[in-house]
């Protein structure tokens, strides 16, 4: 399976954007995806993920600014991010688990700053 991630770009404080990732090849057997990001000189972090029963988990530094969903009928996965702040600014990496073996999509760059 690869995944390819869009969306990313340059925004003010207080905005939003939103980042796509879509899936190519089967999914069969997935157990969770979801949304990872690395700033310069900090580790990878949570953002957001989605497991197969529908729940979803999101990281303490977003919860309440970010959404993740998924579309089935066209295996892409998103995140809505809202109200960004410059600390909020990263590479963002979707990923899947699919039986046990998890896969990383190429990120996309998401810079907030006025």
């Amino acid at each position: 399976v690869q995944l390819q991630a869009s969306g990313g770009g340059s925004v003010q404080p207080g905005g939003s954007l939103n980042l796509s990732c879509l899936v190519n090849g089967s999914i069969a057997g997935f157990s969770g995806m979801g949304w990872n990001r690395q700033a310069p000189g900090k580790q990878r972090e949570l953002v957001a993920r989605i497991i197969s029963s529908g729940r979803t988990l999101y990281g303490m530094s977003v919860e309440g600014r970010v959404t993740i969903t998924r579309d089935t009928a066209s295996n892409t996965m998103f995140l809505q991010l809202n109200s960004l702040k410059p600390e909020d600014t990263a590479i963002y990496y979707c990923n899947i688990a699919i039986n046990g073996r998890g896969t990383i999509g190429q990120g996309t760059q998401v810079t907030v700053s006025s």
